[in-house]
């Protein structure tokens, strides 16, 4: 288990000392053991520019491929894109407001 001081970048190394419930003890990095290039800042960086550049290029696509739209509205340009980004938004919206009408006090099961 990792954990970052404020104001610092590097992760630090936290002991666990009780077992937890599953009794399995969490792995833990050895202090020299490299991270993966992906789960560091750099890679993350990295990352964000490759996903972008292969959206804007599955966009920039509909100018060569020729799409058969059956409404009106789906033979925009760019439209799939804005619709599952406008899907996905409404779909977050909605699993918040669910958990918000089904979360329940953190003494919930508690007994008593």
């Amino acid at each position: 288990m990792t954990h970052t001081e404020p104001g610092s970048d590097a992760p630090r190394i936290v002991q666990v000392t009780e077992t937890p419930p599953s009794g399995v003890m969490p792995r833990t990095r050895a202090p020299d053991e490299k991270q993966p290039w992906f789960v560091t800042a750099k890679g993350i960086r990295i990352l964000w520019w490759v996903f972008g550049i292969v959206l804007a290029l599955t966009v920039l696509a509909e100018l060569v491929v020729h799409l058969h739209p059956h409404f009106g509205v789906d033979g925009w340009f760019g439209f799939h894109a804005w619709f599952g980004f406008l899907s996905c938004v409404a779909m977050v919206l909605f699993a918040k407001g669910l958990g918000m009408a089904l979360k329940r006090k953190d003494t919930y099961y508690d007994a008593g």
